[in-house]
């Protein structure tokens, strides 16, 4: 004589949670695979279609010659109104340490690095650029009221990376364009 052991019927909940779980995780997986595919695109198609517009720069001869000689850092007022300032972020400061800047006017930052990868930010904005060895870096922007802003490093570049902080001092438009008839090039550290 045999027993039959008598399988208990299946329950009808379980079986939903279980398939409920198995599209969840199909979907998830999914997703994942999906992520995966995006970013392989993009670093395959951003290394076979470079920006439109690059600009470079000889990080050892930047003292030397072209835009960034010393003499040509800071804050310019251009023809058209604009201002233009050039600086330069090596270990372990900005040069200049601080940036003049008029309100409500259009400004352009125009930066490069003479050593290694910078960071530059300034507190409060949401200008935020890497300075590279070797490329230029360009931003425009524009501050409505004056007053004084943080300018740290936000990329380490080294033991003195913490260290490597500078200022942005925002002036009434008119005080600076006083002050640019009488300079070719300013900065607050004059």
């Amino acid at each position: 004589m045999t027993d039959l052991v008598s399988q208990p019927a299946p329950d009808p909940a379980a079986e939903h949670a279980e398939r409920v779980e198995h599209r969840w995780a199909t979907f998830a997986v999914a997703i994942i695979v999906l992520l995966v595919a995006v970013a392989t695109f993009a670093a395959f198609y951003h290394t076979a279609v470079p920006q439109a517009r690059v600009e470079t720069v000889n990080p050892r001869t930047l003292h030397l010659a072209g835009e960034f000689i010393e003499s040509n850092l800071g804050s310019a007022l251009d023809a058209d109104g604009s201002v233009t300032v050039r600086v330069i972020g090596e270990q372990y400061s900005f040069t200049p340490s601080c940036i003049l800047v008029p309100t409500d006017t259009p400004i352009t930052f125009r930066m490069t690095s003479a050593d290694v990868v910078h960071g530059f930010l300034v507190d409060g904005t949401n200008i935020n650029l890497m300075l590279v060895p070797g490329y230029i870096s360009s931003l425009g922007a524009r501050f409505d009221a004056p007053g004084e802003r943080l300018m740290p490093c936000h990329e380490f570049c080294g033991v003195g990376h913490e260290g490597m902080w500078a200022r942005v001092r925002i002036v009434d438009k008119a005080a600076f364009v006083a002050l640019a008839t009488r300079r070719r090039r300013l900065s607050c550290v004059e």
